[in-house]
């Protein structure tokens, strides 16, 4: 069964963003790479929950979305296709960690999919 591992916040104010996740839950920050992305830490790891990050928004009305783990993202961008779904973007790789897909669902909500595979490039 694949589950939800991780959710992406967009924001016209990233450090506005963070502030606020910060002063109302306690969540710290950590930029990733060079892109405009921050990791976010919601919580002990040993407590049930899931992290997740903020990054620029790209454009108006862009909203919240959530990764779902998979096994194998072909296929499971395959699926999407076939239950009436998109893929916006096909999978890259994302150095180190694996590979992520972003898809529409039928009610055009954004999810993203991960392959975990370090050896990505």
């Amino acid at each position: 069964m694949s589950r939800v591992n991780h959710f992406h916040l967009p924001a016209d104010d990233p450090q506005r963003a963070q502030d606020f996740y910060a002063a109302i839950f306690g969540w710290s920050f950590a930029q990733w790479g060079e892109m405009p992305f921050w990791l976010a830490t919601t919580g002990d790891p040993a407590e049930p929950g899931i992290n997740g990050g903020i990054y620029q928004r790209e454009r108006e009305g862009q909203g919240p979305s959530f990764v779902i783990t998979v096994a194998d993202i072909d296929a499971a961008t395959a699926q999407v296709r076939a239950a009436g779904g998109t893929v916006n973007m096909a999978r890259r790789a994302i150095p180190g960690v694996g590979w992520y897909a972003s898809c529409r669902d039928t009610e055009g909500n954004v999810i993203g999919l991960m392959q975990a595979d370090e050896t990505a490039a």
